[in-house]
């Protein structure tokens, strides 16, 4: 079922339609830092995608906060980006090792939006009964998003496009992909897991991106680690063909070990 939001999953444990957060005062056509409350939490779209698309010394990032739907502002508020959704000209295509892929059908400069990951928004429990019911045949759509807070604390998102999705749920991994993700908050706590473009992209060329969070992150930042050895027959073999391929497709034990 296509759908180019994330929904509430069938464990109903977070709902990301729900509006929890409070709206800016703001008037004016589109808002601007520091008089905005939803720029003042986070990073400004302005800075955001040069800053991101370049490696940076600081640890951590600050978030992304949207305009929501409780803002004064107006719907052209240059806040106001992911929410929109796809603006740009995609195809899903046969790849000839890796299945299905995604490429881009007109050139798409380095920075921009391009899709968000959309899917059922599950709790860990059903995250993890999902993954491990899984045969090693079947492809895994489900991933675990895991923001390390300066505190200490890790706030973790899981999306499942299995049977609710978007053309994002097509994307293939690469050892060097052209698309970095970013969850962005717009009416609550829980994020769209939005992906940008991490170099000028052509036309025609496939869309992929890091599954394994190693990609413009801290190297302590993924949960993934070198498996035993016969942890290698649960794992798919990578086709990204990048000088660096790791061989493998990112192997995350958390949602495969049991309590």
């Amino acid at each position: 079922q296509y759908s180019p939001d994330s929904v509430a999953g069938a464990d109903g444990e977070l709902d990301p339609t729900e509006v929890t957060f409070p709206g800016c005062p703001c008037r004016s056509s589109s808002c601007t830092a520091p008089e905005c409350p939803c720029l003042r939490r986070g990073h400004s779209y302005s800075g955001l995608c040069l800053r991101l698309a370049e490696q940076q010394e600081q640890p951590f990032s600050r978030p992304v906060f949207e305009c929501n739907s409780l803002c004064c502002c107006g719907e052209g508020c240059q806040n106001r980006l992911v929410q929109r959704g796809l603006q740009l000209r995609l195809q899903v295509f046969r790849t000839q090792r890796k299945g299905w892929g995604v490429r881009a059908l007109e050139p798409i400069p380095k920075g921009r939006f391009v899709c968000e990951y959309a899917g059922e928004v599950l709790g860990f429990a059903e995250a993890q009964r999902r993954i491990q019911a899984q045969n090693p045949q079947e492809p895994n759509y489900i991933i675990a998003v895991r923001e390390h807070l300066h505190d200490g604390r890790v706030m973790e998102t899981f999306v499942d496009p299995t049977r609710v999705g978007n053309v994002g749920r097509f994307l293939n991994h690469s050892c060097e992909p052209n698309l970095f993700m970013v969850p962005v908050r717009v009416d609550s706590m829980v994020p769209k897991l939005a992906l940008f473009a991490a170099a000028d992209i052509s036309a025609g060329e496939e869309l992929s991106y890091d599954y394994s969070g190693r990609f413009h992150n801290l190297p302590g930042a993924s949960r993934e680690h070198k498996p035993v050895e016969e942890e290698n027959s649960l794992r798919k073999p990578c086709y990204c063909g990048s000088h660096t391929c790791a061989s493998f497709l990112p192997w995350d034990s958390s949602l495969f070990s049991t309590p």
